[in-house]
């Protein structure tokens, strides 16, 4: 199995993404450490040790350095090295630019940005030769954006700026850095953007997204979880400061209409 006996940490897997990403490299052998302040986070560690799995969950604030410094420690006293790091805790929340506080703004800036930045700077001493690290960035910011969105934009963007300025700096200890670009992907956040719609219908604003996507529906996370598996793997080893789109073709099109 190409991720057997490594050791990951993954911010954000008690849910969404994340789970998916935690999913499938337990399924490609790897020892997992999730970082998560969810209260899902303890049901989501027991019910994957019940089927077996080398998991262990540990209740972090991404913002918090002092906590993270702590657990970090810990993986490292029982597992004696940190092999990968996905950076995919996140937050969103829409609100207009001229409504938008102090506070949302620093909410988005403190986790996307900061706790990616805690968590590197945290984890890279420990890594050694074929460390990976996989940055969880967004076609929002990049490529596309809504109304709504400069805030959650504005961090995604710098996340891809993360990725190849980290790349550069340990492209020499031979620890690989990349990014992956999720269009529309079913998670609990799509379901809450939906659920907070002026629609009386969340389920038919899931069907409008789907239905503007080319292959005509959402990702799962377990495909965004292989492809984040590809990138911490050896199969990736002549990969490092690229990002990589998996959106089912959302961001191709010219325009809204397909037709001819």
């Amino acid at each position: 199995m190409k991720l057997e006996n490594k050791v990951a940490i993954v911010t954000g897997g008690a849910m969404g993404n994340g789970l998916g990403i935690v999913k499938v490299f337990l399924k490609y052998g790897a020892k997992v450490i999730i970082f998560d302040y969810s209260e899902k986070l303890e049901d989501t560690v027991n019910s994957l040790k019940e089927e077996g799995k080398d998991v262990e969950g540990y209740l972090v604030d991404i913002r918090d350095k002092k906590r993270i410094k702590e657990c970090v420690k810990k993986v490292v006293e029982k597992y004696g090295k940190i092999d990968i790091l996905v950076n995919n805790a996140g937050v969103a929340k829409l609100t207009p630019f001229l409504e938008t506080t102090d506070e949302i703004r620093d909410f988005h800036f403190d986790i996307n940005i900061k706790g990616s930045w805690n968590m590197s700077q945290e984890v890279l001493p420990y890594m050694k030769e074929e460390g990976s690290i996989v940055n969880l960035s967004s076609v929002t910011g990049t490529m596309v954006a809504d109304t709504g969105e400069v805030a959650y934009a504005t961090t995604k963007a710098a996340l891809l700026g993360f990725t190849k300025g980290l790349a550069a700096e340990v492209v020499n200890r031979k620890i690989r850095v990349n990014a992956i670009l999720p269009g529309y992907i079913m998670t609990p956040m799509v379901e809450g953007i939906a659920k907070d719609s002026d629609s009386n219908n969340p389920d038919s604003v899931v069907k409008g997204i789907a239905d503007g996507i080319p292959m005509g529906r959402l990702g799962t996370i377990e495909e965004l979880g292989e492809l984040a598996a590809f990138l911490a793997s050896k199969e990736a080893s002549y990969i490092t400061g690229q990002s990589f789109v998996i959106d089912g073709g959302s961001t191709l099109p010219e325009t809204m209409s397909v037709g001819v």
